[in-house]
């Protein structure tokens, strides 16, 4: 399942880098990050909503919201 992330936070090329990793480290994959728009999107597969948010936050990022796409 691909969904999409808005967050909050990230000001550089080196916040995409964090949030990517932060999404590898949990099984997310075809990972897109986007600075300028303030989302990612991700294939996740069944991972959980709150598990992508705490990885994401836990990388000091804010998550305005989940959803599928």
């Amino acid at each position: 399942m691909k969904k999409k992330i808005s967050i909050e936070g990230m000001s550089c090329g080196h916040c995409v880098k964090h949030v990517e990793e932060a999404l590898k480290e949990i099984g997310a994959d075809a990972i897109n990050v986007s600075l300028e728009n303030k989302f990612a999107e991700a294939e996740v597969g069944s991972i959980a909503d709150e598990k992508i948010k705490a990885a994401i936050e836990d990388a000091g990022y804010d998550v305005v919201s989940i959803q599928a796409v």
